[in-house]
């Protein structure tokens, strides 16, 4: 799946990386709903790092569409909020 960090670039994550990415989606959707700012910046900033270690660059270049966009690491916690959809920030693709 092609992933795209805003203002970043995109990488290329295996289906395996993303059952780990969606415990960490979960994680960052609970801390919103309960407005726990610490925990948000914690899960955000884990997601992002996650996507980043286990995803295979792109080249700037490349034209591929993302099967979905992640918020940039100093998103706000309103601006998340904003880009969850029904399933997270992560789809399930089971």
């Amino acid at each position: 799946m092609i992933v795209r960090i805003m203002g970043e670039g995109q990488l290329d994550l295996s289906e395996a990386d993303m059952d780990l990415l969606n415990s960490v989606d979960t994680t960052l959707e609970a801390a919103i709903e309960s407005g726990d700012e610490a925990g948000f910046r914690e899960a955000l900033s884990s997601l992002l790092d996650r996507v980043r270690q286990d995803g295979k660059p792109l080249p700037m270049d490349s034209l591929q569409p993302s099967d979905f966009v992640l918020p940039p690491s100093d998103a706000s916690m309103e601006e998340v909020r904003a880009m969850l959809g029904d399933e997270g920030l992560i789809p399930d693709v089971s």
